[in-house]
């Protein structure tokens, strides 16, 4: 299964979701789409995307929100940040998109190329 962690008011979020819905139809592919600010994940989910993801939790992280800033979290440890996007979805990078057991930050969506590939 493929899902995308979607915001539809992104653009980059709407270009990874173009690319990966070609990739899925392509091959036959069920494809779950997840519109974050409308259905958030929860603690549990963001921990095994995190998993997934491999890297450090702050990548998962937009620091260019408002919420970012007000809620102090540029020292924030890991557990911190990851309630912070539990409470504030919108603080979640986008689009992530998850297949075979890996994930991926498409940012640029032009990662989803070689990400799509690799097994």
């Amino acid at each position: 299964m493929l899902t995308i962690f979607h915001n539809p008011r992104c653009s980059k979020s709407r270009e990874g979701l173009a690319l990966v819905e070609q990739f899925a139809s392509k091959h036959g592919l069920p494809l779950t789409v997840v519109e974050y600010l409308k259905t958030p994940p929860d603690l549990a989910r963001l921990q095994s995307l995190h998993q997934l993801l491999g890297g450090s939790v702050r990548d998962m992280v937009r620091t260019n929100e408002e919420e970012y800033d007000t809620l102090q979290l540029a020292q924030a440890d890991d557990e911190t940040l990851l309630s912070a996007i539990v409470a504030h979805p919108k603080l979640l990078q986008r689009p992530i998109i998850e297949f075979r057991g890996r994930a991926v930050i498409a940012r640029p969506p032009e990662l989803l190329t070689e990400f799509l590939r690799a097994d």
